[in-house]
């Protein structure tokens, strides 16, 4: 048996070899199993700060492979200004996603379950409660990316390792929040690894009603799959308690030794702001675009007289000339490296502007979620202009009335994707409306690109501008980019599991990008 201090060496070990899943068997190990009995626990909470910021592909490169590179372009937030970036133009990047693949299984999977295992061996039930709840917050990123994934027997030390269906993992976050919720709740006012949690620094209360709107995400993702299971469980987080205020927001902590990963990437000057953001930001003449961009280099290139560019998706390989960096919008300052006077922003994993839009979609159901649709989701506009742009009352109001809708990108040479307005049409349908709620809640996501893809998915808005380009024979430049293949390190570590999960009647479209995940039935 190793000592704990040797366990955490060998995780730092890790992050240099799971990039390459070269050996199923050592990622496949149960974390528990390299801890001695006389482990230091106040070591623990190192270990759960580990877990959360690996769970949230912190590290730079992890996070360009995992998200930027990816659900980042898939959304539309951004599109990439660099020649070899092929995944803009729906290439799945065999060696990106499997580098993120294996992040996830050789970092942030056996981190949580070390945890989550040591806690409840050593009587430690407020640890292990937030160690479940995490769990549930991982595990719902990566299977919202494959469908099906390693969940229930990942760390069993088997070498082939069996899949669950996505149906399963999902329905199985429920019962595991539950169970969490209620030991909390027996200890509200309390502690758990205190200033190790990088989130809400152990604060209990705050994390049951993390908890509680984590529920509200997970219910809403299957309301065209399940619509009974999910009223009853959006109803039953409302109803326990979500987040109201900015101050429940749900931050990760950054600092000099865990950046935010974009205060990096941004130095490297591959992605700019995406045609679709120009659109909706520059029509809505949305106080948050000085937030979320900078004015392109070289300023109001396309003659509206705003100096904010975006640009379109799916861009030729010979198209992509260094002048796009210039001509287009980077990221806001705070954004940026130290040195372009950055400021390391902390790692968005829920808001309560996020909560909002969320009920008030359920509302638009009828479902019980403690105000009407209109009112929810003014409330959510309201508090994402709060949390970052943090404009005056007076001009939130304003731009709530609003009947302003999405602008050309370009000039009028290309048409917006939509004509809907910020202005709530309480005469509309019920599906217009809905595109109103999830419009804005997709600037509101800004920049949790995994979550707004997950939504784009789900529910087909925002509208997304067609691709310039697809080199995906299995989606065309219209097409909507569904989920990853299985990872070639699968095949050749975890060869007959993965092969079975190919054939998964979850996956009738085949192991495709074209192929939509359980919950995405609209």
């Amino acid at each position: 048996m190793k000592t704990y201090k040797y366990f955490l060496i060998l995780l730092s070990a890790l992050t240099v070899f799971s990039s390459c899943t070269e050996d199923f068997e050592e990622l496949n190990t149960d974390p528990s199993a390299l801890i001695a009995t006389n482990v230091d626990v106040s070591l623990l909470g190192q270990a759960y700060a580990q877990a959360q910021y690996n769970a949230m592909h912190g590290l730079h490169w992890r996070f360009q492979i995992s998200e930027n590179l990816f659900s980042d372009l898939y959304c539309q937030y951004y599109a990439t200004t660099a020649a070899n970036f092929d995944s803009d133009r729906y290439v799945e990047v065999g060696r990106w996603i499997d580098l993120c693949w294996g992040s996830f299984y050789g970092q942030a999977a056996p981190n949580t379950k070390f945890v989550e295992d040591f806690t409840r061996e050593n009587g430690l039930p407020n640890e292990e409660a937030l160690a479940k709840i995490w769990k549930v917050q991982l595990y719902h990123r990566i299977s919202d990316y494959w469908g099906p994934a390693i969940y229930s027997q990942f760390g069993n030390g088997e070498t082939s390792v069996s899949y669950d269906t996505q149906e399963d993992i999902y329905r199985s976050f429920f019962p595991i929040l539950d169970e969490a919720v209620s030991t909390l709740n027996s200890n509200r006012g309390g502690n758990a690894f205190g200033s190790n949690d990088q989130v809400y620094g152990g604060n209990i209360d705050q994390w049951i009603t993390f908890a509680n709107s984590l529920r509200l995400r997970l219910a809403m993702r299957l309301k065209y799959v399940d619509p009974g299971l999910a009223k009853a469980e959006a109803e039953k987080a409302v109803s326990a308690g979500v987040m109201e205020s900015n101050a429940d927001n749900a931050f990760m902590l950054t600092t000099g030794n865990s950046l935010n990963p974009f205060t990096t990437i941004t130095n490297w000057g591959e992605f700019r702001m995406s045609a679709l953001m120009e659109s909706v930001l520059k029509g809505y003449a949305d106080p948050r675009m000085p937030a979320y961009f900078s004015p392109a280099a070289s300023g109001d290139t396309d003659g509206d007289g705003i100096p904010y560019e975006g640009l379109r998706n799916g861009q030729a390989k010979v198209d992509k000339v260094p002048a796009l960096n210039t001509d287009n919008s980077d990221m806001a300052v705070r954004w940026l490296p130290f040195g372009k006077g950055g400021e390391n922003p902390p790692i968005k994993v829920m808001t309560v502007a996020e909560v909002f839009f969320l009920r008030a979609e359920g509302a638009l159901e009828g479902w019980n979620m403690g105000g009407t649709a209109q009112d929810l989701y003014e409330t959510g506009i309201r508090m994402s202009m709060k949390e970052l742009a943090n404009p005056a009352d007076e001009d939130i109001d304003a731009y709530i009335a609003s009947s302003a809708t999405p602008a050309s990108p370009d000039g009028g040479s290309t048409a917006p994707t939509t004509d809907v307005p910020i202005a709530f049409e309480a005469g509309a349908d019920k599906e217009r409306q809905l595109e109103q709620i999830i419009t804005q809640k997709w600037l509101a996501l800004f920049p949790d690109g995994w979550e707004a893809f997950a939504e784009v998915r789900r529910t087909g808005y925002p509208k997304l501008y067609p691709l310039l380009f697809s080199e995906n024979p299995d989606l065309a430049p219209t097409d909507i980019f569904r989920r990853m293949t299985f990872v070639e390190s699968e095949f050749s570590n975890n060869n007959a599991a993965t092969t079975a999960a190919q054939g998964l009647s979850e996956l009738a479209g085949g192991d495709k990008n074209s192929t939509k995940v359980w919950w995405d039935k609209k």
